[in-house]
């Protein structure tokens, strides 16, 4: 929600006088293959994994233009680096956030503002797998055998971005579990 998301944004500048990191951090991926024609899950990964990136950065990019400073960082997925079967509409998503990435970090960079990119496999803490087979718990085990990311892994390589100094920019970070 984009105003929503605005008023957040808003709210940290009041209460802290700026904002020095923005994480857009939006995804959701029902498994959809294309055949299914399921419309209304197209719709609303569009929204999500887009529109929820773009709403961040409409947010959060005013604050950082004026104060000549500031750092995006996205989050992808690899799935906006590799296809799989019954992917399209997310990858295409998610590919899309780092085409968004590559062309922001073109033209802020001018103003003093760092954009990056993380991109995680598959992360254990999260419902991504329920959400994927629609809520089906046999299904979702397609991760028991192996070891997942996990949430503080990726966390702790947002945080490693984010600290960088000013003249060092980690542009993008991929990365998966071992076994994956």
């Amino acid at each position: 929600n984009r105003d929503q998301v605005k008023k957040l944004v808003d709210t940290a500048v009041e209460k802290f006088g700026r904002i020095d990191v923005i994480l857009n951090n939006a995804g959701i991926m029902p498994l959809s293959p294309m055949d299914r024609l399921n419309v209304d899950e197209w719709d609303q990964m569009v929204d999500v994994n887009i529109k929820g990136v773009l709403n961040g950065i409409a947010a959060a990019l005013p604050h950082m233009k004026s104060q000549k400073a500031g750092h995006i960082i996205n989050t992808s997925s690899v799935a906006g680096h590799k296809i799989f079967n019954g992917s399209a509409v997310y990858s295409a998503t998610k590919f899309a956030v780092d085409a968004l990435t590559k062309s922001m970090r073109l033209d802020l960079y001018k103003h003093g503002i760092r954009v990056s990119q993380v991109s995680p496999g598959h992360v254990e803490e999260t419902e991504f797998a329920l959400v994927r087979f629609d809520w089906d718990e046999t299904k979702a085990s397609i991760y028991d055998d192996f070891v997942p990311l996990r949430a503080k892994d990726v966390a702790d390589t947002i945080y490693y971005i984010a600290s960088q100094p000013k003249h060092v920019n980690i542009q993008h970070i991929l990365m998966m579990g071992t076994q994956q």
